[in-house]
Parts: C-alpha cells; structure tokens; sequence
C-alpha cells in the first residue's frame, strides 16, 4: 500500500465553454454492483463509474463469488451468487480509499457465514468505522477492529443474524446502507429510522430489484423496513452522471468570467442537490435543461453561466444533501461578495480527510480571508476578483480536496500546485483533462 505522490500544477486559463460528460454516479455505481451480485442471473449496468473506488467494490464482491465483467462497449455484466449465497473470502479485502466500499461490505459480510478482513490505504485506515460496528454487532456480527474502531478490521458474519429497529445516531447514507444490506439476509423485519433524511439510493435500487420495503414518514423520522431473506431478481441499470463530479463544474463555471458550459446527464435525486440549491441562493445561473428520468433517478443537463455570487448564510437543514459538495460551496464563497457561513457540517472532520481543516488551510494558502467552526466555515469573498494563488496545497490522499482547488486555481493571479494529484483518480480519473478541454475551447467551439 505504498503511494507516489504526483504534483500537479494549474493556473488560470480564461473563461470555460464547452459541452461535458461527467462519470456515473460514485454512490448509486457502488451498490448497483452489491445487489447486482445479490441477485439470481445476468445483470446489466451502463455508465457505472470506473473510478479505483469502485472497481475495489468489484474486486471485493469477485473475491466473495460474483463473477463480474466489463465489455467491449463500456457495459458491465454481473452474475449473482444469490441472497445468503457470498463465499468465502480467501484474502484480505483491499478496499483502497473508498470508506462506502468499506461500510456498505461489512453489512453485506455481516449476516453471511463468512468471515472477511478489511484493508485500505493510510486515509482510510483513520476513518471512523465504530457507527457501522455499533449496529452490525446487535444483530450478531463478530467484529474485531484496530484500536479506535478503525481498519484493519475483520468482521465474522452470523447466519441468521438477528433483525433490528435502529436509529441512526449521525445522518449517514452509509450507516443507513450496512444495515439493510445486512437485513437482506436476515429474518424479519429489519428497520432503520433516520431522524434527518439523507440520499435514497438504497432505497430505490433495493426496491428496482425486487425486495419488499417500505418508506414512511413518521414523527420519530423517516422509517425503511426491509424483509429479509430477500430474493433479488436481476436487473439493467443506467447509472446517471454523480451530482458530486458535476459540482466542481458548476463552481468552476459560476466564478470564472465569460464562461458558459453544459454538463449532461447530471442526476437530480432531490437528496443530492443542496450545492444546486445553495449555489442559485447565491445567484449561480444555473439551467436545467431536457429534464428525464433514467433508471428510477431524476436527471438533466445543466447549463451553468458566470454570475456574480453574493455571500449566504447556508440553511442547515441543506448539509446532509450537500455534504461531499461543501467544499465546492467553499471555494465558490471564496469567490462571492460578502460573508458566507456554511455550518452544520461537522461530518467533513472524518471525511478521507479533515475538510473542514484542510479547505480552511488550502483557501487561506491561496489568499481567501477564512474562520474555522467545529462544523463549518465562514468565508469572506473577494467579490469575484481573482485571489492570489501561488501556493503549493497539501491535499492528504482527499481527491476532491485536489478537484476543489484545481477549480480555485482557475481564478487565481499565480498559478497553484497541488501537492499530490493522484488521488483524483478515485472517483474521477479524467477530471484534469475535462477541465483543461473546457479552457481550451474559444467560444462557438465544440467540446
């Protein structure tokens, strides 16, 4: 698990046009390839995202039985071992950077008669994993983790394991996720009750394969029950374009001068669009266009033009919709007229990295005015002026601390290196040649 670190240097190129693309959905990518693998014959999924994260999700669910292939055409197939069918491991599972492979798996492991040893890179290894442990532990899943709660850990999966009522103590799609995923084969009724709402893509795949689950909103929250001892029937999936990747170009596009770009086939879960939300509040001039629905998720193509951003006070109520993109928000106050506060996001301490810390850090290197909160940041904007620059960022292994300030580095006076560039590939390997395409088209060009 050693790591080069590769150092990458930007500086400003002008407006940004053009027409782009982004990679499937990192989120919906991931478990398209767990239920897949869950269920009884062939399943199809277009667009998935081959980023290192999720091809270490393929690698793991491989290594447990599934047979998964990509074609020629960029379509992956997946044949399923089945519900309660996952074999055994004969290695560590090497799950990289990627904290939802991690969490997701262990409540796939957790109610199968196996036992599995999670790995990944020095990130990951620091990541909390105690408020996934805490719920697979009650329903009889042996855990065995490095002192504070954190990889390497093994977990020892019970069968039948036992059904719980949980309710989430954090609001975290993942949690969310481990459990139901554990509860597919696990009799009874298993329930997660979610006093904030956070992203349903579980819920919509689950129920597009098949299983018998229910969603209702109560006064204690919102309530998934899933019956166990599920049976999954194979499916064709079209994974839209990752709200998340989409974010950097809606940043970059609002705060650079003349430009005016369109990122197609964008996914719009209303779960997923608090940095939509909070950009237009700042006055982002953001349009969408040929609103659809592809494979059960709301999606367009976004229009985004320079605007002038001025400074906003974030609802709180927008954080766990937003939560990956507040360091995008970040850098656009970066770029607004007035104060921005952006709060209720202490979730970003124990995210790859500290991204509370280490944006506040990597702003104020590149001359924006910041305080820190335990929760958030308040920035002062240069008014849609051109920062400084002319630092070197330390990015610590966080790939969209990188893509973040790449995209700052597009309005700033000297240029900005990042200290390590590799990381991006994660989630996005053609980031940096997507955003140097868009600043080298002249206006009228194609992309």
């Amino acid at each position: 698990m050693t790591h080069s670190p590769a150092p990458f240097t930007l500086a400003a190129r002008g407006p940004l046009h053009g027409t782009i693309t982004v990679p499937g959905d990192k989120s919906i990518s991931h478990r398209a390839l767990m239920f897949a693998a869950l269920a009884v014959g062939t399943s199809r999924i277009e667009g998935l995202l081959e980023g290192e994260d999720v091809l270490a999700t393929a690698a793991a669910l491989r290594a447990m039985g599934a047979t998964i292939l990509r074609g020629d055409d960029g379509v992956w197939t997946v044949d399923g071992v089945g519900v309660g069918g996952l074999l055994q491991p004969q290695q560590a599972l090497d799950m990289g950077n990627s904290g939802t492979s991690t969490r997701l798996l262990m409540g796939l492991v957790a109610s199968h008669p196996i036992t599995a040893t999670f790995i990944g890179d020095a990130s990951l290894s620091k990541r909390p994993m105690k408020r996934v442990i805490d719920p697979l532990a009650q329903m009889g899943a042996d855990i065995t983790a490095s002192p504070g709660g954190t990889l390497p850990l093994m977990v020892r999966g019970l069968c039948p394991a036992v059904p719980i009522s949980y309710t989430l103590p954090v609001a975290s799609a993942q949690v969310k996720s481990a459990v139901l995923l554990a509860g597919l084969n696990t009799p009874g009724i298993t329930r997660v009750i979610e006093p904030v709402a956070t992203r349903d893509h579980s819920e919509r795949m689950l129920a597009g394969f098949g299983a018998a689950l229910t969603v209702e909103q109560t006064n204690e929250g919102r309530v998934i029950s899933l019956h166990g001892e599920a049976e999954l029937t194979p499916q064709n999936i079209v994974v839209p374009g990752d709200p998340s990747s989409a974010a950097f170009f809606l940043v970059a596009a609002s705060i650079v001068p003349g430009s005016d770009i369109v990122v197609r086939n964008v996914g719009l879960n209303p779960t997923r669009t608090g940095l939509i939300t909070a950009l237009r509040l700042m006055g982002a001039d953001i349009t969408e266009l040929d609103p659809r629905v592809v494979g059960g998720e709301p999606v367009a193509d976004l229009r985004v033009r320079h605007a002038a951003l001025t400074a906003i006070d974030v609802p709180p109520d927008l954080a766990p919709s937003m939560i990956d993109e507040y360091p995008a928000l970040f850098v656009a106050a970066a770029f607004a007229t007035g104060r921005t506060v952006a709060r209720g996001a202490e979730e970003l301490r124990v995210k790859e990295s500290d991204r509370i810390a280490v944006m506040a850090a990597a702003l104020s290197a590149i001359g924006a005015q910041v305080e820190e909160f335990d929760d958030g940041l308040a920035i002062t904007g240069s008014g849609g002026e051109a920062l400084s620059g002319g630092a070197t960022i330390a990015t610590h292994l966080d790939h969209r601390i990188a893509m973040n300030l790449a995209v700052a580095a597009l309005h700033c006076r000297a240029p900005v290196t990042l200290d390590d560039a590799a990381p991006i590939a994660t989630s996005f390997p053609a980031f940096l040649e997507m955003l140097d395409g868009l600043a080298a088209n002249r206006l009228g060009d194609g992309a």
